[in-house]
């Protein structure tokens, strides 16, 4: 095992050094003033580290938009923590809380640092339909008036920092699915390597104006693929690898701490606010619909579920009414931009309802483990958003229009979507499980996992006895 280690400790250490070999002669010089003129994309090499297309000459930073995506950053950073953090700790047992609230908080280290090294420029410089290149290795080229074709009248350092609290929380919705039962050093193993294969290609394919589903004309306004689907089939394929709970079925593991978890619901349904309508890259007319669909949906999922789950088992739990504003935020997040209140109205109801349905009947159907609902929420929230993005789009919204004025085509877009990225992203996931598992092992002995992840994991305890 030690063999085994040192030799993907090599493999590591080689694969950046061959990168920062590509790396032209001053390329790693400091940045120009500001002012200056860019250098040029260099093109005639087939493996080369070029500067993105510059922003034409005409654009400046507009204030009123970088004020806004700045505040729409702290927004989404807050959903992973303290927002996903305090709504995954609540719901687990007392013994394993710790340790949840540690796969939110070192999954934004961790991918911070990625995302600054090489996530971020292959996800969104130029490259081919499937991924970037290495333009913006170690961000380098950009400057503090440094705009690209994405941030428009923003900073790219701005942009870049927003996309990068989608890129953190992502990977720690999955951890959802495998709570209470997998070493913490597994999570960091897992969390680098599917950040690298799985979500830096699929968000090229659908937010690079190079993506393949960018051009085909798929419609996902703020992360409906790359965000819900994403998380969601992610967290199916490890609640099924990692394998059930110690006891589940056999023994109660009731949420310990369910005003944790309403917290952590609050804080993501407002954070959320920054996430949908941040999308729009600027504080115009097209924020403030985003704003007002994502409202409506996430308040009509939550009374759906609620109703849905007062009529099935004779009472409204608090968790449930958090559970379906989570899933009603998710279905809008990719019609955001493109639907009217209505739409969203009908979005939301139907995310309540699906993701009811996944959460307390498909997944005891099945019977896997996934312990937080991740796929019920997030996997089911994202197709239910998805295909009725292609239903009610809005030509003078977001300027597609879908099947309700005519353009019927759309759907079968938004499906082909859904069925790549859940392909993609399943293959993927498992091959890098099988990997982890292969390198250092997935789960904790059986003992370890009875005595709960906070002490045999982090040697801590979240309460005192």
């Amino acid at each position: 095992m030690r063999n085994l280690l040192s030799v993907i400790r090599g493999l590591g250490v080689a694969a950046l050094v061959a990168m920062l070999m590509l790396v032209p002669q001053g390329a790693l010089a400091a940045t120009p003033a500001t002012g200056a003129t860019p250098t040029p994309a260099v093109t005639s090499a087939p493996v080369v580290i070029a500067q993105p297309i510059p922003a034409p000459a005409a654009t400046r930073i507009n204030h009123g938009d970088t004020a806004w995506m700045l505040m729409s950053t702290v927004l989404v950073l807050m959903m992973t923590i303290p927002g996903l953090a305090l709504f995954y700790g609540g719901m687990v047992r007392d013994k394993n809380v710790l340790s949840t609230l540690a796969h939110s908080f070192a999954t934004t280290c961790l991918v911070t640092l990625l995302w600054y090294i090489v996530a971020y420029s292959l996800a969104f410089t130029d490259g081919n339909a499937w991924i970037g290149g290495f333009g913006r290795l170690f961000l380098h080229g950009m400057g503090r008036s440094t705009v690209s074709d994405r941030s428009m009248a923003v900073p790219e350092s701005v942009y870049m920092s927003f996309q990068m609290t989608f890129a953190i929380i992502t990977p720690a919705l999955i951890s959802g699915a495998f709570a209470e039962r997998i070493k913490f050093s597994a999570v960091l193993w897992f969390t680098g390597l599917w950040l690298i294969f799985v979500y830096c290609p699929i968000v090229h394919w659908i937010w690079s104006e190079n993506g393949w589903l960018a051009k085909l004309g798929v419609l996902d306004f703020a992360g409906g693929t790359v965000v819900e689907v994403n998380s969601g089939v992610a967290g199916l394929v490890t609640a099924l690898v990692v394998g059930r709970r110690v006891g589940f079925r056999r023994e109660a593991m009731a949420p310990h701490n369910l005003v944790l978890t309403i917290l952590g619901a609050s804080l993501l349904w407002v954070g959320w606010f920054g996430f949908n309508a941040g999308s729009a890259v600027s504080a115009g007319g097209l924020a403030g619909m985003a704003m007002a669909t994502t409202q409506i949906a996430t308040a009509a999922a939550a009374m759906t579920w609620m109703f849905a789950e007062w009529s099935a088992r004779g009472k409204p739990s608090v968790l449930g009414m958090a559970s379906g504003a989570v899933a009603g935020a998710v279905a809008i997040t990719p019609a955001s931009g493109f639907v009217d209140p209505s739409g969203a109205l009908v979005i939301g109801m139907a995310g309540g309802a699906g993701c009811f349905w996944a959460a307390t009947y498909l997944k005891n159907l099945l019977g896997y483990d996934d312990s937080l609902d991740v796929f019920g929420v997030h996997g089911i929230g994202g197709f239910v958003g998805l295909l009725l993005t292609g239903v009610f789009a809005v030509k003078a919204i977001g300027g597609t229009a879908g099947a309700l004025e005519g353009n019927v085509g759309q759907i079968g877009k938004q499906a082909i979507a859904i069925a790549a990225v859940a392909a993609f992203d399943a293959v993927m996931t498992y091959v890098i499980l099988k990997v982890v598992d292969l390198a250092i092992g997935l789960r904790p002995s059986e003992e370890q996992e009875r005595e709960g992840l906070d002490i045999t994991q982090h040697g801590e305890r979240a309460y005192s006895e």
